[in-house]
C-alpha cells in the first residue's frame, strides 16, 4: 500500500529521532490486523469505525484503526515479551470519521514491562509534552484522570457484583454511567413475571453462578444464543434484573460516588479531597491515592508544572482497556479534539494472550492535528 508522506514528514522524522534517543525502538506493525482484538477490547468509538474484511479462511481482518494494539501484539510475539521494552512508531491508521479523512498519520510511544508505574506514567506525559513542543505547541492544556481511583472506590463500596462490573465498565461512557447511578438510586417498581423466583435466587450472587445456571438452562433447551445475545450476555442481564428486583442500594454509597466524581482541579488539591472522602466514608482506597500522589511527585521532578495540570476524577478516554493514569493534551482555548493522548493499560497484555500480567503505558500523537495547530499558532 502506498502512503503519500504529508508536508509534516520532516517534523515527524525529527520526532522519531528524539524518541530513539530516549531509548524507544522504532516499530512497524502490519497495516492489516486481526479484527477480534479491536472488536473485543477497544472502545465503542473505535469499534464502530473499523474497516473490516475477510481472508480466504474466513478470518475477519481490519485496517489498523490505532497502533497501540498492533505494537503490543508484536511485542508479545517477540523474545522480549515480559521484559522491559519501549517502542515508538509513525504510520497511517484507518477509521471512519464523518466529514474527515479516514486515513491519517499517527505517531506515538508504547512502554512495556516497567514495574515503576508512577515514574513511567510521568515519563509518558513528559515525552508527550516534548512531542507537542516539537510541533511548536509549547503551551497546551493538560487534562488528566485516573480510572484506577474509580475502580478502587467501586471495589471498596458494598455493591452487588453485577453493579460493580457495570459501573466500572461504564466509567468511560459518561451518559451510561450517569444512567446507572440514577437506576441505583431508585427502587424498581414492583412487578410480576414467570421467573421472579429465579431472579430472587440470583440476587446478590456472583457472575460465575449466574453464568453456570444460564448455560445449563440453555443447554437443556438446545440453544446457544437468543436474539443475538450470547450466554454471558444473558447471564449478565439476569443478574442486572435480579439486582434491581432486590431494591435500591444504600443512598450513602450513591452519595459517595457522586462526591468522588465531583473532585476536579489541581492534582495536589485533589489528593487532599480524595483522602478526606476516604476517611469520611471509611473506605480503604489508600493504595490508589498513594500511586496518584507518587505520580505527581515524579511529574514535578521532570519539570512539569503540576499546578497547571487539570485533573478530574470523572475524566475518561473512552477506551475499554485503560486501567490507570489517562491524559490528553489540547490546544488552549480551542481544544475539542486532543492533539496527544494516552495512558496506562496494564490489563491489555493478558487480554491479548500473555500468561503473566505486564505493565503497559503509552500515548498517541495525532500528527495532522498537531501540525495544523502548530502552524496556526505560529501565525497568531
Amino acid at each position: 500500500m502506498n502512503v503519500t508522506a504529508p508536508p509534516s514528514a520532516a517534523w515527524a522524522d525529527t520526532l522519531l529521532q528524539s524518541f530513539a534517543q530516549a531509548g524507544y525502538v522504532h516499530a512497524e506493525p502490519d497495516i492489516l490486523q486481526p479484527a477480534d482484538p479491536f472488536l473485543d477490547l477497544s472502545g465503542e468509538d473505535i469499534r464502530k469505525s473499523l474497516y473490516l474484511t475477510t481472508d480466504a479462511t474466513g478470518e475477519e481482518l481490519c485496517l489498523r484503526p490505532d497502533l497501540t494494539i498492533p505494537v503490543a501484539r508484536d511485542y508479545l510475539a517477540s523474545p522480549q515479551a515480559g521484559q522491559p521494552a519501549g517502542f515508538s512508531y509513525l504510520g497511517p491508521v484507518f477509521r471512519y470519521r464523518s466529514g474527515r479523512k479516514s486515513q491519517f498519520l499517527q505517531a506515538g510511544i508504547e512502554s512495556f514491562g516497567r514495574q515503576d508505574r508512577p515514574a513511567a506514567d510521568a515519563e509518558m506525559l513528559a515525552l508527550a509534552l516534548q512531542a507537542a513542543s516539537a510541533f511548536g505547541m509549547n503551551d497546551v492544556e493538560i487534562r488528566t484522570g485516573d480510572v484506577a481511583l474509580f475502580n478502587a472506590l467501586i471495589e471498596a463500596l458494598d455493591l452487588y457484583p453485577v453493579w460493580r462490573r457495570r459501573l466500572i465498565k461504564d466509567f468511560n461512557r459518561r451518559i451510561s454511567l450517569t444512567d446507572d447511578i440514577e437506576r441505583l438510586t431508585l427502587r424498581t417498581a414492583p412487578g410480576h413475571n414467570e421467573y421472579e423466583g429465579v431472579l430472587a435466587a440470583l440476587a446478590g450472587s456472583d457472575r460465575k453462578a449466574a453464568l453456570a445456571l444460564v448455560t445449563d438452562l440453555m443447554s437443556i433447551a438446545g440453544t446457544t444464543n437468543v436474539g443475538g445475545r450470547t450466554v454471558a450476555e444473558i447471564a449478565d442481564r439476569f443478574l442486572e434484573q435480579a439486582t434491581l428486583k432486590a431494591g435500591a442500594l444504600p443512598r450513602d454509597a450513591i452519595a459517595t460516588i457522586k462526591r468522588f466524581l465531583s473532585i476536579a482541579g489541581e492534582p495536589e488539591a485533589a489528593v487532599a479531597q480524595l483522602r478526606a472522602l476516604a476517611a469520611d466514608a471509611k473506605l480503604d482506597i489508600t493504595a490508589a491515592i498513594d500511586q496518584f500522589e507518587s505520580r505527581i511527585g515524579f511529574m514535578a521532578k521532570r519539570g512539569i508544572a503540576v499546578g497547571k495540570i487539570r485533573f478530574s476524577t470523572s475524566f475518561g478516554r473512552g477506551l475499554d482497556y485503560y486501567t490507570g493514569f489517562e491524559f490528553e493534551l489540547h490546544r488552549k482555548g480551542n481544544g475539542a479534539e486532543p492533539l496527544v493522548a494516552g495512558g496506562r493499560y496494564d490489563s491489555l497484555m493478558t487480554q491479548l494472550g500473555s500468561r503473566e500480567p505486564i505493565p503497559a503505558v503509552g500515548f498517541s500523537i495525532w500528527v495532522d492535528a498537531l501540525v495544523k495547530a502548530g502552524q496556526s499558532g505560529s501565525k497568531s
